[in-house]
């Protein structure tokens, strides 16, 4: 008997796969710092006294602040004024004006950040899509052109408008109304300032948002319009969320300087309505520190300012981060 065995064929050498990697660009060996230092020495040179002004009038004066945790007066220098640690941050605390400083300053920037900074936003929409070229570059020219005025003549013009012997007032007595006190009402002071603060600077903010838009790709627009969606759509999911990334930037700067309300507009208005309405922490470290002599106090409150902005602006710069966004920096990523 004869058995047959079935050869059972070879299975196929397994085929060898070479993977190539996709080929790269050399890279540029880069420049050593003397040939950058040659190439790029006249933009250097010109930088040199923008530099020395930022470092001699911003970072060294930052170095003075150690005055506040000593009692420090005129007349001696640093080194030997009398260090007190945090005393005159408690004294700074139990000082009633400063509460009332704090308290001013907390409204007057809640009612500016809500009133003033969708302004420059709603201008720059309403020239961006509104306006034929010829018309729009005169109103940006008028629009921005207060912000070169200083405050000395804002205020002064509010007053010749709004003024008790101004042109509404005396409107009214003309026709035998009663005037309205537009720049001595404590109660409205916050309303005035901001539509001044509007007046000023909303025109130049508005450069910027202009320069946000002008971003945007036209063709999403195009897209847009082709498929039936109108003006008020485009701007809701097209202009809105180019605009965003330039929003919350600007937003998170305007939370870490909340507490820099302004100097010269307040301390120009400060007799006609009142320390109690006037009164914010710029003016009060002022007269505390200057005026009365208490330069430790002066420079406590303009630490605590700063503090707490810096911590204003971290804070913000993380939610904008857990929202998605860039803010102002992005942290090393792991």
């Amino acid at each position: 008997m004869t058995t047959s065995t079935a050869q059972t064929p070879a299975p196929p050498p397994q085929a060898v796969t070479t993977s190539r990697a996709a080929p790269t660009a050399p890279r540029r060996p880069r420049a050593s710092f003397r040939s950058r230092l040659q190439k790029d020495w006249q933009m250097l040179v010109l930088m040199i006294p923008g530099a020395l002004c930022l470092l001699l009038f911003f970072y060294v004066p930052i170095l003075g602040n150690v005055i506040a945790f000593q009692d420090y007066y005129p007349f001696i220098t640093i080194p030997e004024a009398e260090w007190v640690g945090m005393w005159n941050f408690i004294d700074l605390f139990n000082d009633e004006q400063f509460l009332v400083a704090l308290r001013n300053t907390l409204v007057l920037a809640a009612v500016q950040l809500a009133l003033f900074f969708p302004v420059p936003i709603v201008l720059a929409l309403i020239v961006d899509s509104m306006m034929t070229p010829r018309f729009r570059k005169a109103f940006q020219s008028i629009v921005y052109l207060p912000h070169f005025l200083s405050w000395v003549l804002v205020i002064a013009l509010f007053q010749q408008m709004l003024g008790g012997a101004g042109f509404i007032n005396q409107f009214l007595a003309s026709h035998g109304m009663d005037t309205i006190p537009f720049m001595t009402n404590p109660s409205t002071f916050p309303l005035l300032v901001t539509l001044q603060v509007i007046w000023k600077d909303a025109g130049w903010g508005m450069i910027i948002f202009l320069a946000a838009l002008a971003s945007i790709p036209s063709s999403l627009y195009e897209s847009a319009a082709t498929d039936g969606a109108g003006r008020l759509h485009r701007i809701w999911h097209i202009t809105l969320p180019g605009m965003r990334p330039v929003i919350v930037l600007l937003l998170i700067l305007q939370l870490g300087s909340i507490l820099t309300v302004g100097f010269e507009q307040f301390i120009l208005q400060r007799d006609a309505v009142g320390p109690e309405a006037a009164e914010v922490l710029d003016t009060y470290s002022y007269y505390a520190g200057v005026i009365d002599g208490s330069w430790s106090m002066g420079a406590a409150a303009g630490l605590a300012k700063g503090v707490v902005g810096t911590i204003l602006i971290l804070a913000s710069n993380k939610v904008a981060h857990l929202l998605g966004e860039d803010g102002i920096y992005r942290g090393s990523s792991k």
